[in-house]
């Protein structure tokens, strides 16, 4: 699908691989609506690129249907929905304290797999009700992590959570090829993002020598440029791409 001229919506655009992606969709022609917790953030964007910005939660169905209403309002129905919503939390099932609290486990499904499945769900509603463009009525790019093959120890509630990502890829691309609409996932590993600006210089340098190829950390705008190549090529369905410099994630 060409993305001048399109309606897009992005989750998690207010900062890291959200914000790249929501510049990348723009600077194609995308007329973009940046969804993000964090309003001044995404109002920030939003005037960067020459979009709007809706504040909101993802997992929350009036939240996200109130940011669909006002892409439509704006833009015209989504026929992009990039979900880069997520929370990187890390412990261990049983640590110092004892088991893990479930809260804890629940909060991070809750947000990253539900709030990922419910963008899924309501943004493919309405492109199966739009009138189609070519053979296509609009594509869904979601985001995982290498953490959902290689989770290591204190990543288990995360690893769970990208998990379930890659795994409803295929079954969503099988049931919306009916409408038209395509579903693919993004994992990708260690990347340049604002939870890793607070680690020292050398901390940084220590993570990115375990990469094989570019020894260094990924750069949101390559995550970007991998989500218009998903959005572009019509016959990407159903997959889930590694976006890693072949780093496979040790135990620790």
């Amino acid at each position: 699908m060409k993305v001048e001229g399109m309606a897009a919506l992005v989750t998690g655009a207010g900062s890291g691989l959200g914000a790249a992606t929501a510049r990348a969709l723009a600077e194609k022609g995308a007329r973009v609506t940046v969804l993000d917790m964090n309003g001044d953030a995404a109002e920030e964007i939003a005037a960067e690129i020459g979009g709007i910005a809706a504040v909101g939660d993802v997992s929350s169905e009036v939240d996200v249907t109130a940011a669909l209403d006002a892409a439509e309002a704006a833009h015209g129905t989504v026929r992009i929905a990039v979900s880069c919503a997520g929370i990187g939390t890390a412990g261990r099932a049983v640590g110092r304290d004892g088991p893990m609290p479930m809260a804890d486990f629940e909060r991070t499904l809750r947000v990253n797999l539900m709030g990922t499945f419910n963008v899924v769900r309501l943004s493919a509603h309405r492109m199966s009700l739009a009138e189609p463009i070519g053979e296509s009525r609009g594509v869904i790019v979601n985001t995982a992590s290498i953490a959902a093959f290689e989770g290591q120890i204190g990543q288990a509630a995360y690893a769970a959570s990208k998990g379930g990502i890659v795994s409803m890829t295929l079954p969503l691309a099988r049931e919306f090829a009916r409408f038209g609409v395509r579903v693919n996932t993004l994992a990708p590993g260690v990347f340049l993002t604002p939870l890793l600006y607070n680690l020292p210089e050398e901390a940084q340098k220590s993570i990115a020598a375990t990469i094989p190829f570019p020894v260094r950390l990924g750069d949101p705008a390559e995550f970007a440029h991998a989500v218009v190549f998903a959005v572009e090529n019509d016959y990407l369905n159903g997959e889930v791409i590694r976006l890693d410099g072949a780093n496979r994630l040790t135990p620790k």
